[in-house]
């Protein structure tokens, strides 16, 4: 199989030279991830990868890494040990790309998660340069997700789903247990189920505390009766012959395990359930991400609970777990194929319970395909 990589590489160079954009320069992040298939962490090492609008990219790295660089599919790289400057070799690979500091009136867009330090030191080489970011031209590349990323989100899908199920199937062994114990629970069950990590910390919300959409698990035992909002899911490894990434999978059920739940949570349960369903049918390309929040909301709002819906419809998911598009009140960004976002609205009664339910979607020619399929139902 090709790597996607030698794909995404010519798709950045053609948006830089409509941008009239001389080089993009990345850092460790998402963005040197999906154009070079390195996963790395920010350090005080100048580790930087340059793609021109024209020509062979480079990676300036420290020597410790030539050999996971040799077998990366990322164009040429230079690296630099303990004694040399790694900010002199930059200035030497900027200027064989034409980018000089005589009269230099070139554009230079600098990766948006860049250290500043990293950022000052690019700008010193190059004062007289145009600055922007690297989202502008990365940034509508990752929004449509390509083979290789949807395959991925659709086995973090499928993971999170038989995690889902389970959970149910545990039933009323989970009264007793507390939000802390079942969240360790879930994380177990992930890495079990082939997550490489947990996509974020597991959310286990018992009673009260699913009033708060972003709950950390605690101390609280879980009642009979009690709705429990469960928002998990994990990373994935892309399936690449060469270089590597990780895709998340984000899935929210809420549930009764045993005992009768308060007398209002059913209506409130099949109210969310109604706002989400209809916020999928409606999606589709060339709808706007506005209005599948507002498809939601209106549900919410006609039901009587509209300042119980407190935060968005959804969120872009691709490798990182929030990202564009946000399908969110105001986003006139209008769906195309291949978009991937969560759809997950909620009501929190403070004091009382909440209820979020929450799929992630993905758009195709004529709609979309959701990526989890585990059963909505409240009872356990």
């Amino acid at each position: 199989m090709e790597h996607p990589f030698t794909n995404r590489i010519a798709a950045c160079q053609k948006r830089l030279e409509t941008a009239d954009a001389a080089v993009v320069i990345l850092s460790p992040g998402p963005n040197l991830t999906y154009l070079a298939g390195i996963e790395e962490s920010p350090s005080e090492r100048h580790f930087l990868y340059i793609v021109p609008a024209d020509g062979t990219p480079q990676m300036v790295a420290p020597t410790m890494y030539e050999a996971e660089l040799e077998e990366a599919p990322i164009g040429d790289f230079r690296c630099w040990g303990d004694g040399d400057d790694p900010v002199a070799i930059l200035d030497t690979v900027l200027a064989e790309y034409g980018v000089t500091d005589v009269t230099d009136d070139s554009t230079i867009l600098l990766d948006d998660r860049m250290w500043t330090v990293f950022a000052q030191d690019v700008r010193r080489i190059r004062p007289d340069a145009t600055y922007g970011l690297a989202s502008s031209v990365v940034g509508p590349l990752r929004i449509t997700k390509d083979s290789v990323e949807r395959d991925a989100l659709r086995k973090a899908g499928e993971l999170a789903d038989r995690v889902s199920m389970r959970l149910r199937e545990r039933g009323d062994e989970i009264i007793g247990m507390t939000e802390a114990k079942l969240a360790d629970e879930i994380d177990r069950l992930l890495t079990v189920e082939d997550g490489l990590e947990p996509s974020f910390d597991s959310i286990v919300a018992a009673g009260p505390n699913g009033a708060r959409p972003h709950h950390h698990p605690g101390a609280k035992r879980i009642e009979a009766g009690d709705p429990v909002v469960l928002d998990f899911g994990a990373f994935v490894p892309a399936d690449l012959e060469a270089g590597s990434a990780r895709y998340p999978g984000d899935q929210t059920r809420t549930i009764v395990f045993d005992g009768e739940p308060p007398g209002e949570y059913e209506t409130v349960h099949e109210t969310v359930r109604a706002a989400q369903e209809a916020a999928v049918e409606h999606a589709e390309p060339g709808v706007t991400a506005a209005s599948v929040d507002r498809i939601a909301r209106d549900i919410i709002e006609e039901a009587g609970y509209g300042d119980a819906f407190v935060h968005r419809t959804g969120h872009g998911v691709g490798l990182e777990v929030h990202e564009p598009p946000y399908i969110v009140e105001g986003n006139e960004t209008t769906l195309e194929p291949g978009m991937v976002f969560s759809v997950e609205p909620g009501i929190y009664l403070e004091g009382e319970f909440g209820v979020r339910l929450e799929d992630l979607v993905l758009v195709t020619d004529d709609g979309v395909e959701r990526l989890n399929e585990s059963p909505m139902r409240w009872r356990a």
